[in-house]
């Protein structure tokens, strides 16, 4: 099923159980997508915070949710002391 019809089916409150299945699925695929955009900025030399800012949230919340999950190989950068 594609996106947008998981959608339809998220914004419809005529059945409630396909409706928070639909919440869930669209969930967990908005975190596998900002994974990939976060090991990208990662790659791009886009800092925690830099990340953190687009995001909207702070650098403390997306390193705690993404630090651990990320690919091992991307060369993060450190912040300067």
């Amino acid at each position: 099923m594609e996106s947008v019809q998981v959608a339809d089916i998220a914004a419809d409150t005529s059945d409630p159980r396909a409706g928070l299945r639909a919440v869930a699925s669209l969930r967990r695929l908005a975190d596998t997508l900002e994974l990939r955009q976060v090991e990208a900025a990662l790659r791009a030399g886009i800092s925690w915070q830099g990340i953190a800012d687009a995001l909207g949230v702070t650098r403390q919340a997306v390193h705690k949710k993404h630090a651990k999950r990320i690919d091992p190989s991307i060369d993060i950068p450190r912040r300067s002391a």
